[in-house]
């Protein structure tokens, strides 16, 4: 008898994203469509037996930064590798389009100090075939991916396109201007995009250390970005904010948020951080949240759902002397040869004395903050005791915490990895990050994927939200069926994504076939497989016995299949 399905998952637990409990049933695909879920009778051309696993629909990240890693790779990894099959990028206000030849360098030196993306992988990675936005999505939908994929319109190639070394300058945008970033950002939209994206956060600067050019845009401006939004009538606003003024008695940065929500009548989400340095911070922004919502104007904060943390070791990025003047000496030999040198007591010593000269003031603090730092390990704990962070450490054997950092990083075969939690761990607890994830006006993100290449490996937070918070948390934990439900059905709400995130028939056969009981993250580990030899950090995951997009299995105990079924999403569905 022929197949009546092209893929049947039978007799897993469905957890259908709805936030209901857990069912057993068979799952029915045909065309890439859910066609039933239940007692399922017909044949499968394939079929999975799900017996004994978590069945879920295919995760949704609406916070990555994979615009160049689109353009040069088939895979979404590591976030297809966590079970995710949709993103969203173009956040942060950064990205590569719209753009003009001439402005190619400003671009990618603002990509480069932003996140941390090397300027030879863009030199030989992005193609450029395109110059206007509709241009650059018509690029992104000609390509094959192993999971879809969407994008925003970002706000600094957006000034920079349309205001040239002004733009870039920081210089006041004129009434023209404005009506010109309007229009552009209403054709994007037009053409798919999913929204718009800005900074305005301090930590965010070049690699030659200046503010990039969206930081100190006016609201004037901000607010003719918004009504273009408004006159399409689609897609939401993403912003990075460092809410410098917020207080516990309010704040006017947070007011400008509300006033581009009404003039915009779209929906607003923004990067939500308990910043131990900002002591309660966090409660006054989600008050504002709530009263917000109360209004009638739809704003969510974006929540990590483990500490975000900079990653720091001798084949990363940065470490807490790869700043320093006598590094250069050895910054660019193979690991075994800097390790033979790092140790020479002489070398030690000079990099213990010396200041080290950076660019970004902020970074260069995190950098040197090395008291703060705990080593990662393998498996590795992202919520390590405070009697293991290097101050405690450091003062047990009578040592500076430099010192011990010091000594961690040359330590073995010199892949010590250090740990610096700068938010979401205020002492050492994750109490404030559980109520931030659990307010009813919050989502689960921040994976910033395609990003941070070697510095942050968040892409796995997927996996990290089913393994802590749900399994492995000491204290109260989270529901699972409620977990699923933060990880599907509420991010592809919150960017218009109405045809997936559910297990349900019609909606989009993305899914993921998972042991619970054997679901782990393993520790990140730098892998040099970008465009020009570039290195990024990967982190795998063991238990998803398969996840499958667009009604196609594209991996199957971790391993890709060659399946190719993602698409550029276009425009709200």
């Amino acid at each position: 008898m022929a197949a009546s399905f092209d893929l049947v998952v039978r007799g897993g637990a469905v957890l259908d994203g709805s936030g209901g409990e857990p069912r057993d049933a068979d799952v029915a695909i045909k065309d890439g469509r859910i066609t039933a879920v239940g007692k399922v009778a017909g044949a499968g051309r394939e079929e999975i037996d799900a017996k004994g696993l978590a069945v879920t629909p295919g995760f949704v990240d609406v916070h990555t930064h994979y615009d160049g890693q689109a353009t040069w790779d088939e895979r979404f990894t590591p976030s297809s590798g966590h079970g995710v099959t949709t993103v969203l990028m173009g956040n942060c206000g950064v990205g590569f389009a719209p753009c003009r030849p001439e402005d190619r360098d400003t671009l990618i030196k603002v990509m480069e100090g932003v996140e941390d993306i090397p300027e030879i992988v863009m030199r030989e990675g992005v193609p450029w075939n395109w110059q206007s936005f509709p241009e650059y999505l018509d690029a992104l939908a000609a390509v094959r991916r192993d999971i879809d994929f969407a994008t925003q319109v970002p706000h600094a190639p957006l000034r920079v396109f349309v205001m040239g070394r002004r733009g870039v300058e920081r210089e006041p945008a004129t009434a023209q201007d404005m009506a010109a970033m309007s229009a552009l950002v209403e054709e994007g939209v037009n053409a798919g995009a999913l929204g718009f994206s800005t900074s305005r956060s301090l930590f965010h600067r070049t690699s030659e250390g200046v503010l990039t050019p969206t930081i100190t845009a006016a609201e004037e401006e901000l607010t003719a970005i918004a009504r273009g939004l408004g006159r399409a009538g689609k897609g939401v606003i993403q912003l990075l904010d460092d809410f410098a003024d917020t207080t516990t008695e309010g704040s006017t940065e947070f007011a400008m948020l509300r006033r581009l929500v009404e003039a915009s009548g779209r929906p607003l989400s923004f990067t939500l951080l308990d910043i131990s340095i900002y002591p309660g911070r966090w409660r006054t922004l989600l008050g504002e949240v709530e009263r917000a919502n109360r209004d009638g104007l739809p704003i969510r904060g974006q929540v990590a759902v483990r500490p975000v943390a900079l990653l720091y070791g001798l084949e990363l990025s940065f470490h807490p002397f790869s700043t320093c003047p006598s590094y250069r000496e050895v910054e660019g030999l193979p690991l075994a040869q800097k390790l033979a040198r790092l140790r020479e007591p002489a070398l030690k010593a000079r990099l213990l004395k010396e200041e080290p000269v950076y660019r970004n003031p902020q970074m260069l603090a995190f950098m040197r903050s090395v008291g703060n730092m705990f080593v990662l390990g393998d498996p590795p704990n992202y919520t390590p005791p405070a009697a293991e962070r290097l101050d405690a450490r450091a003062a047990a054997r009578g040592v500076s915490p430099l010192e011990l950092a010091y000594d961690l990083l040359v330590s073995g075969d010199g892949r010590t990895i250090l740990f610096h939690p700068g938010a979401n761990y205020t002492d050492c607890s994750d109490a404030n990050m559980a109520a931030m994830l659990r307010h009813e006006h919050t989502v689960m993100a921040l994976g910033d994927g395609g990003a941070h290449y070697g510095l942050i490996c968040d892409a796995s937070y997927a996996t990290q939200a089913l393994t802590y918070w749900t399994r492995d948390r000491r204290g109260e934990r989270l529901p699972l069926s409620w977990t699923v439900r933060q990880l599907t059905d509420v991010p592809a709400r919150l960017i218009g994504l109405g045809d997936r995130g559910r297990l349900s028939p019609g909606y989009k056969a993305d899914l993921n076939v998972i042991d619970l009981d054997r679901l782990s993250v393993a520790a990140p580990h730098p892998v040099h497989n970008l465009p020009g030899g570039g290195r990024r950090l990967e982190q795998k995951a063991e238990g998803y016995r398969a996840t499958v997009a667009g009604g196609q299995v594209t991996y199957r105990d971790g391993e890709f299949t060659g399946a190719l079924p993602g698409r550029l999403v276009r425009g709200a569905r």
